[in-house]
């Protein structure tokens, strides 16, 4: 921390203070800074000082400290208005809106204070000649706040029609104001309206778009407008995070999470910022805070966690019941306060209605990590399905046994999904009624269905259904029932005994078969058992099977059944089901022979005839498998249609892991033709159901993964590193490779160098770059350490940024790649230039660039290469110009100016020399670097020699008329663009010329 000798000094340290972090170490050395320009005597030095400390404590959580030196800055004004600059004399009059603001946050300050105080404001306005915009806009904040609406609405359109001055807000901060008053009134849609220009970056400031991207998340959600919604939330909270003075906007994010089924990353929010709870020096953002907290610790209450651990205040454990009492106790009385003050109960009502708010939706999939709770997945019903769900069965107030009965025969004679819960309905209702025996086919068909239920543990109960079978006088089904269970067997491994255990049951089904002693559909269930048996030992191979034995008997097997079925299903939709499965058994033959065309339509048609029998739902693995095999050859298109269709017969009845498999896969094929924007709808559809399932840390990884990559296809840089950051906290090498983590590390690099966190992406590019290192193939490590270079020489690191450099360039000189060492050495050259006595060196670096351009040019063996190589060395040419140029200093004597001017001169014609050997292609670098030699000229004195450059750029673009022309013409707006720039500039050129020489 420098030591301040001087007003110069004091200066430099308020400025390197404004640039830390917001909080209580800032307001620190902003009171110490006070003490030490008192010392100066120095009135100015003072009042800066003073300025200053009003600056940080506005930005912080102790705003409350504001008005100590505000009205010491107000009475050296009233005594000695001189000792104020025009600037200092500006920031007064501005903070007097600090000032009106502030003390409406405080409850302690009386409402007549607040109203004499906006007096005073009018009047020291009116006095300096300012306009009424300003305190119009704060006598509606007072409005508002007490729930004055007719007030409030005369300020407003008072606000709006007085003229903007230099007291104004930003138009960012008044379209905030704007538009928050049409979303408190219930018009959301016009408050979307006004913030339009904010949240498209044309306005902006140190707190916006923060605040319109949290104020826009609940009229987004009360539209409908979801997607907008989700990415306000991304957004918005990576610019709120970090700085302390937001709390109000943190609060809206909390809330944003309590309605939208984000209970646990609301948790993770209030877990970041434990000071929230306790911070009172702006008792306003305190009680929006507490306000949220109550409506998330209520809502985790109703879905039965109100026993969960929660974060609250520091110095104990809190249980969400026992933080939203806190909260709510806390908030109401800080609410009751500000009623009091403001003689309204207005406050309080808003704040008692934060709290009660309903879920506006169920649950908005974000992409980032967060795990659901418990209670809150297992109550979660699953989204409904563009194909209707077989109708669920009917309870009646009392239910009638012999109903349930005919209904759970329906759904299992059709297969519905069904069906095994309400054969256990039926046996539930036959344990509670007194006397009542089933016969032994409905105990067989409670059984036969409990069994299945039961999955891998259901053999025994199958064994038992088949003695029920048998005592009811069905001896096909009793067999059929004994091959479910050996299959059963089989799917735990024991093929051998599985096959033992059918051989039995099909030697007897087919006799009995042919004895007319049982029917098609009895046969068919053993012929079926038999051959998923020896389909699992097909299975168990591992890529194309080696014994083509295997895949005969599996073949026969199922050639057999497809012979006793096929033709003969009629209305019988088990037998329907029989033959399309059987398709989809030799299918899978197909593809274990190395036929995945055969298999490709084999899937197709045993899909097509599940979907066709009524039970989509089965249609929904072989539409995945035929999607895998089109993917496989080739055929995106039937890939995608596939991958659609298999969602959307999945219905409600698909498994979370396998909702997040389709919808991931189908990111990765749209994504494959280009359309971001879809694919990264489904990869945060994969992401969410992969978080349901569990699978958060490996499958849903992978999805994030996924997802910001698409993110960043899109530009949408904000939200891709949030999900992004999210992702990188599961990925690992040994579940999702090194290559995964690298290339999130790569693109969240580039979203953070795009949102000017240049540090940050500094980190992210090295650590990426160290993973590559061990790669056998360097070009990405290369690759990385040069983004990583550029990173840090945008952070101000200029050592780390030039050793960087240098590591890169070592390494594309390994590569062989000449362009990347040339424009490693070209970055070094600058920074070496921005270094003190640093000329020389940057010089040598350009000179060396030069040098390896025609080392490189000379060793070239085709005629691309060479061209390219003559591209790079112009490009070089016009940089050497440009830093021979600059490094002219001001203070540097006539001569060594002008040797340094001549010198960059020599560059540029060199630059433009080259550029016209490349012909047309190279028709806007060329006439760039003549332009550049133009000024050059202008500067030594030579007008003629300029003239003549800034014609031979007219004449390169002659045939471009005039702007409507090149609107016509090219069609390409860049190119367009980069004309009409280049003709004004050269136009500006030749007339500065022209008046040198009258000079």
């Amino acid at each position: 921390m420098s030591e301040i000798t001087d007003f110069d000094s004091l200066r430099r340290a308020m400025a390197e203070n404004g640039e830390q972090p917001e909080g209580p170490a800032r307001n620190a050395r902003a009171e110490q800074l006070l003490l030490e320009a008192e010392t100066l005597g120095v009135p100015l030095a003072v009042i800066e000082a003073l300025g200053h400390q009003l600056k940080v404590y506005n930005y912080s959580s102790e705003k409350a400290k504001m008005f100590v030196p505000f009205a010491r800055l107000l009475r050296m004004w009233d005594e000695r208005p001189e000792d104020f600059d025009e600037y200092e004399t500006h920031s007064l009059h501005w903070v007097f809106k600090w000032m009106s603001s502030g003390m409406l946050d405080q409850p302690h300050v009386p409402l007549a204070s607040v109203e004499k105080w906006l007096g005073e404001m009018e009047h020291r306005y009116r006095l300096a000649g300012h306009s009424a915009r300003a305190v119009r806009s704060a006598e509606f904040s007072v409005a508002a706040h007490v729930g004055d609406v007719e007030r409030a609405e005369r300020a407003f359109t008072a606000w709006l029609a007085a003229d903007r001055d230099t007291m104004a807000d930003c138009h960012a901060c008044e379209l905030h104001g704007q538009g928050w008053w049409q979303a408190e009134r219930g018009r959301d849609a016009e408050a979307l309206a006004l913030w339009a220009p904010v949240l498209e970056g044309e306005y902006s400031c140190a707190h916006e778009p923060h605040t319109v991207l949290a104020s826009s998340l609940v009229p987004l959600l009360r539209l409908g407008r979801l997607e907008e919604a989700r990415a306000h939330h991304l957004r918005g909270f990576r610019l709120v995070r970090s700085m302390e003075s937001m709390r109000g906007a943190y609060a809206d994010h909390v809330e944003f999470c309590a309605l939208t089924g984000n209970e646990a990353r609301g948790l993770e929010l209030l877990a970041e910022r434990p000071a929230y709870f306790t911070d009172e020096g702006h008792p306003h953002s305190r009680l929006e805070f507490l306000s949220v907290v109550v409506l998330l610790m209520e809502r985790l209450s109703e879905l039965g966690l109100a026993g969960q651990r929660v974060p609250g205040p520091d110095g104990r454990e809190w249980t969400a019941g026992e933080l939203a009492a806190h909260a709510r106790a806390q908030a109401l009385a800080l609410a009751a306060r500000f009623d009091e003050r403001n003689g309204t109960s207005y406050v309080g009502e808003r704040a008692r209605a934060r709290m009660t708010q309903r879920p506006l939706v169920e649950r908005l999939p974000l992409g980032v990590r967060a795990a659901r709770p418990a209670a809150v997945a297992a109550a979660a019903a699953a989204p409904g399905a563009a194909a209707p769900a077989p109708a669920p069965v009917q309870e009646a107030a009392e239910p009638d046994l012999a109903v349930l009965l005919a209904e759970a025969q329906r759904l299992s004679d059709t297969l519905q999904p069904q069906a095994v819960e309400a054969w256990a309905r039926v046996a539930r209702l036959a344990g509670e009624v007194e006397g009542v025996e089933l016969d032994a086919r409905a105990r067989a068909e409670i059984a036969d269905h409990e069994a299945i239920g039961l999955g891998p543990e259901g053999a025994e109960t199958f064994e038992h259904a088949a003695e029920l079978y048998a005592q009811a006088g069905d001896p096909g089904e009793a067999l059929a029932a004994r091959a479910r269970a050996a299959y059963i067997r089989a799917l735990a491994g024991e093929i051998d005994e599985a096959l033992a255990a059918v051989a039995e049951p099909y030697d007897r089904v087919l006799a009995l078969y042919a004895e007319g002693g049982t029917e098609v559909p009895q046969a068919a269930g053993v012929l079926m058992g038999r051959a998923r048996i020896l389909m699992r030992r097909v299975h168990e191979a591992e890529g194309e099977v080696v014994d083509e034995a295997v895949l005969a008997e599996a073949e026969a097997a199922v050639r057999e059944l497809l012979a006793l079925v096929e033709g003969r299903a009629g209305n019988d939709v088990r037998l329907a089901a029989r033959v399309a499965e059987g398709h989809a058994m030799l299918a899978e033959l197909a593809t274990h022979s190395g036929n995945p065309e055969a298999g490709a339509k084999l899937f197709a048609r045993a899909a097509r005839e599940f979907n066709e029998t009524g039970l989509p739902w089965f249609a929904v693995e072989y539409e995945a498998r035929l999607a895998g095999l089109a993917h496989q050859l080739g055929d995106m298109r039937e890939a995608e249609r596939a991958l659609r269709a298999a969602l959307e017969h999945g219905g409600p009845y698909l498994e979370a892991v396998g909702r997040a498999q389709l919808h991931l896969q189908l990111a990765e094929v749209v994504g494959g033709r280009g359309e971001a924007e879809e694919a990264a709808e489904h990869a945060l559809e994969a992401a969410h159901w992969a978080d349901e399932a569990g699978a958060g840390p490996t499958l849903g990884a992978w999805a994030r993964h996924q997802l910001g990559g698409f993110l960043v296809r899109q530009c949408r840089w904000a939200e891709a590193a949030e999900v992004l950051e999210s992702a990188l906290a599961e990925l690992t090498a040994e579940t999702h490779g090194d290559g995964a983590v690298v290339q999130t590390q790569w693109w969240l690099g580039d979203c953070l160098s795009e949102l000017g966190e240049h540090r940050d992406a500094a980190e992210r590019r090295l650590q990426a770059a160290e993973i590559a290192r061990h790669w056998p193939e360097q070009h990405d490590h290369a690759t990385l350490a040069h983004l990583a270079a550029e990173s840090l020489g945008q952070a101000g690191l200029r050592t780390e940024a030039d050793q960087a450099y240098a590591r890169a360039g070592e390494l594309w000189r390994g590569l062989g790649n000449v362009h990347g060492l040339v424009r490693s050495l070209r970055a070094r050259a600058w920074l070496a230039l921005r270094a003190e006595d640093g000329t020389d060196a940057a010089r040598d670096l350009m000179a060396s660039a030069v040098e390896e351009c025609a080392d490189a040019f000379d060793g070239a063996d085709d005629d691309e290469a060479r061209l390219r190589l003559v591209a790079e060395l112009g490009h070089t040419h016009r940089q050497f110009g440009d830093l021979l140029a600059r490094s002219a200093a001001e203070d540097a004597d006539d001569d060594s100016i002008r040797a340094a001017l001549d010198e960059a001169l020599s560059q540029m014609a060199e630059a433009v020399a080259v550029f016209v050997a490349l012909g047309e292609d190279a028709v806007h670098a060329r006439t760039g670097a003549e332009l550049a030699a133009g000024w050059l000229e202008t500067d030594l004195g030579r007008p003629a020699a300029a003239a003549a450059r800034a014609r031979t750029v007219l004449r390169a673009y002659a045939d471009v008329e005039d702007a409507a022309d090149i609107a016509a013409g090219s069609g390409e707006e860049e190119e367009d663009e980069t004309v009409r720039a280049r003709r004004a500039e050269a136009e500006q050129l030749l007339q500065a010329a022209e008046e040198q020489k009258d000079r």
